[in-house]
């Protein structure tokens, strides 16, 4: 028989109610017979608890499986102390930004709040997301917005834009000099002995601008300016794919590509690979970000690095001194990129040595 609790309703319907409510803090106050203010102390690692009731309340919270209600605490406290991150979810560069970031909002006591741009969702649904969800600053990975656009929104919250220069905005960003890290990359081949040196474009976008006037330039600088040649292109491996299947109906192929980014360079590489033309031997790639998959074994790719890891760090810190440092002042932070050697690069084959050809698997030129 069961036995009917004092409301009425039977100790086995009220006990599962228990067993099937979130634990709160005054269950964990009741389990070890002190104040839930004594229990707040220890679970905020705050002074005054000793060492022995520090204990009591941490092993009776992790028996019950209490969990601190953090959204219930920063509303208290009337800030949420959440940054929010918009990135495009295809990009693997953004990935490796977005781990760094959370390194980076650790270490501050902050967290992230992620939006993501799909081929249905665009970046002004992204970022409307995170305001509902009251980030507190808002870091654009990569950000297309318009210049005014990026204004109305800073004077709202601190905007931080990540990668892109944005001269006419007056907000935060955080970038690598594109311009600078193509020439790095123009200048690798040229080195080399590389002269026909093609660039697949990035398509539309400030960024994509930037890219494509830095191989211009650095073409010019070498006096190369006769073999500038831009092949229209994306950010995507199918992109890369196209541009590499025009070169490979042409009568002849430049001795070098660079491509606007890795995944269009991994594009370029597999259709190389399935015509059966060899790289580096018959032709070099160069990518542009130093991704996750320009780092693979299969893909060793020659690529230029943008320091996801002090964009992170600076991107963080800018936000943070304008939520809790006070300035007010927008900076730009221009980092310089750097050149990542690998295997995808090497001395055209018509300059190239017998012996290092050989060195490189080639077959032995005939006595």
């Amino acid at each position: 028989m069961k036995r009917p609790g004092s409301d009425g309703r039977d100790s086995a319907e009220t006990d599962g109610g228990a067993r099937n409510r979130r634990p709160r803090l005054e269950d964990v106050a009741a389990l070890v017979g002190l104040s839930p203010a004594s229990v707040s102390l220890v679970l905020r690692n705050a002074p005054g608890p000793s060492a022995g009731t520090r204990e009591r309340v941490l092993e009776a919270a992790a028996r019950i499986g209490y969990r601190p209600d953090r959204t219930a605490s920063l509303l208290a406290r009337r800030r949420s102390r959440v940054l929010g991150v918009t990135f495009d979810i295809r990009n693997s560069f953004h990935a490796e930004l977005v781990e760094n970031l959370y390194v980076a909002a650790e270490e501050v006591g902050y967290d992230l709040a992620l939006s993501t741009l799909t081929r249905i969702r665009d970046e002004g649904q992204a970022v409307e997301t995170l305001l509902d969800f009251r980030a507190e600053a808002l870091v654009l990975l990569g950000t297309e917005i318009p210049a005014a656009r990026l204004t109305s929104l800073d004077r709202r919250l601190p905007v931080i834009s990540v990668g892109r220069r944005i001269p006419a905005a007056d907000l935060d960003v955080v970038r690598a000099s594109d311009d600078e890290g193509l020439g790095r990359a123009v200048a690798h081949l040229v080195e080399l002995g590389h002269r026909d040196i093609a660039f697949i474009d990035g398509g539309k976008g400030s960024i994509a601008a930037d890219r494509r006037r830095g191989y211009r330039t650095a073409m010019r600088a070498h006096r190369l300016t006769d073999r500038i040649r831009v092949l229209p292109g994306h950010h995507t491996e199918e992109a890369g794919a196209r541009a590499a299947e025009r070169l490979l109906a042409e009568d002849a192929l430049p001795s070098a590509v660079i491509a606007c980014n890795d995944r269009c360079a991994v594009g370029v590489l597999s259709t190389l690979g399935q015509a059966g033309v060899s790289v580096p031997d018959t032709l070099s790639v160069v990518g542009y970000d130093d991704s996750v998959l320009s780092r693979l074994a299969s893909f060793d790719l020659t690529t230029v690095s943008q320091s996801p890891e002090e964009q992170a760090r600076h991107a963080v810190a800018a936000a943070v001194e304008r939520l809790d440092g006070g300035r007010s002042v927008p900076r730009e932070i221009v980092l310089t990129p750097r050149l990542m050697v690998r295997g995808t690069t090497a001395a055209p084959a018509r300059t190239r040595r017998p012996a290092e050809a050989y060195e490189r698997g080639l077959p032995r030129p005939e006595s």
